[in-house]
């Protein structure tokens, strides 16, 4: 199975470079770009294609909300999880970034942390994405739906592998 392509949007250098080190650590995950602005990050998302991006929502120019508007406008883009310090648990921020658009929210301060979590939201929102976008119509929509169902396979692997390893 291809691994998921991740496309990191933040402002700090230090966040940029621990969410690298923790998608890095991931076979399943590639990191085929980083962006500090969403000015950068249109272009990255020309060129690198990625079915997954994280995105902080205090942004220099264009914020993290307002580029979550751009990408609802458009009909194809990669599914978005919004890492910030503004969305802690359900708050009316988190809310607000899935109203707009984003399919999770995760707490920028259990990056570290909670980083096996966060690669889990960040797997289940690009399955989710490829599940939707393979019921509805559109060029990927074939494309999405093999996706999806390979790494449902790969899930069922691992649960399997986990149960044969408790047994034994």
């Amino acid at each position: 199975m291809k691994p998921f392509r991740v496309l990191i949007i933040d402002d700090s250098l230090t966040i940029r470079a621990i969410l690298e080190h923790i998608f890095a650590e991931d076979r399943e995950c590639e990191v085929v770009g980083v962006a500090s602005s969403v000015e950068e990050a249109r272009k990255l998302m020309a060129t690198t294609e990625p079915n997954i991006i994280t995105l902080d929502l205090a942004l220099p120019e264009v914020d993290g909300m307002q580029f979550l508007d751009e990408l609802r406008a458009q009909s194809a883009h990669a599914p978005i999880v919004v890492i910030s310090s503004s969305t802690k648990g359900r708050n009316a921020v988190a809310r607000e970034a899935i109203e707009r658009g984003a399919m999770a929210c995760f707490d920028k301060a259990r990056v570290i942390t909670d980083a096996r979590r966060l690669v889990r939201v960040m797997k289940r929102a690009a399955v989710r994405s490829a599940r939707i976008r393979a019921k509805g119509r559109g060029p990927d929509a074939v494309a999405a739906a093999a996706w999806s169902a390979a790494y449902a396979r790969l899930l069922a692997q691992k649960a399997a592998q986990s149960v044969a390893q408790t047994a034994a």
